[in-house]
């Protein structure tokens, strides 16, 4: 997960993002003006969001896959979701 991406999160109108040396942003809209840059931080907030999002994402999606072949295994029905995790 970058600083970037967090950016765009933080404020959509933001269309291009200039890094420069000092590692400070300038952002700018869909026409090329100048736009007020998130703190850093607000960038370094969203981003921790953003990778707690991804981890827990990441992890219901292994429960469920753990769930689907638990219930395989004894022979019960699987609600779509798990059945959604198989790959055949």
């Amino acid at each position: 997960m970058n600083k970037h991406r967090a950016i765009y999160s933080i404020n959509p109108n933001i269309k291009t993002i200039e890094e420069l040396d000092d590692n400070t942003f300038v952002c700018y809209d869909e026409n090329g003006n100048s736009v007020e840059t998130p703190s850093i931080e607000n960038i370094n907030a969203k981003k921790a969001e953003m990778i707690s999002n991804a981890e827990n994402e990441k992890q219901a999606k292994e429960n469920l896959k753990a769930s689907a072949k638990a219930k395989l295994i004894a022979g019960e029905a699987l609600t779509s979701e798990e059945a959604d995790t198989i790959v055949l």
